[in-house]
């Protein structure tokens, strides 16, 4: 009977607490540079703040891949390179979508190193969200 009471209480402390132990996986999509891409690392960077347990990734298409190529500058003339791998170094993703790639005349060589690249950015972003992450769209 003690053995019985014992794993229906282990049971009912490890159910009550797993809400807890949950982990945020949010998506921020960036398909504009000049429109969303400090905005986009501002957001995470606070989000990381309030909740340094969350899965980030930040993923890109179109004109929003700019910000991660060598050599980017926001408007004020500041290199994004510093902010994406303090970002990176937290655990944050980024993905380039390789469709804008082939569709730009893009080279994987002209982005900084803290980047991965993804088959296409809509259907990750779409997995992504089956997958339970949050959408976030600066």
């Amino acid at each position: 009977m003690r053995t019985v009471r014992a794993l229906a209480l282990t049971t009912l402390m490890v159910l009550s607490s797993a809400p807890a132990l949950a982990q945020d996986q949010v998506v921020y999509h960036v398909n504009d540079t000049q429109a969303q891409a400090l905005a986009a690392l501002r957001n995470i960077r606070n989000h990381l703040d309030t909740d340094p347990t969350a899965r980030i990734t930040v993923v890109t298409h179109a004109f929003g891949v700019d910000f991660l190529m060598e050599g980017m500058k926001d408007r004020s003339e500041n290199s994004f390179e510093p902010l994406v791998a303090a970002l990176k170094n937290r655990g944050v993703r980024f993905e380039v979508c390789e469709i804008t790639l082939k569709n730009r005349n893009l080279k994987r060589e002209q982005f900084i190193q803290e980047v991965d690249f993804t088959p296409s950015g809509v259907v990750r972003l779409t997995k992504l969200q089956t997958q339970g992450f949050a959408y976030i769209r600066p």
